[in-house]
């Protein structure tokens, strides 16, 4: 399997504009967004499933548990930032999350 690349600036912005709540943070060079919902248990469930989906996608989010409150930061380490796959994935978080 070949190194994943990464896209130019312009192409990470105009994915990310299909991504209005995830940010783009060039320190880190990764997309992140906040979750929250009504109790533990709820953002457990909720980890669960995207636990799920970054296995079926062999990509995995770097992220945090705080009561009702899930971070994610999406980033191809091995590329050295945000590549299709991040985008692919967020996308499949926000469906999962909803409105």
């Amino acid at each position: 399997m070949s190194k994943p690349t990464l896209p130019s600036p312009a192409e990470r912005n105009a994915a990310m504009a299909a991504l209005p709540d995830w940010a783009y943070n060039p320190k880190e060079r990764a997309i992140h967004r906040s979750f929250t919902f009504a109790d533990f248990n709820t953002a457990f469930a909720f980890m669960t499933e995207v636990a799920r989906l970054a296995e079926e996608a062999n990509h995995h989010p770097d992220w945090s548990n705080s009561w009702n409150r899930v971070e994610i930061a999406l980033t191809t380490h091995e590329a050295g930032g945000v590549t299709a796959r991040d985008i692919a994935l967020a996308r499949s978080i926000t469906l999962l999350a909803g409105p």
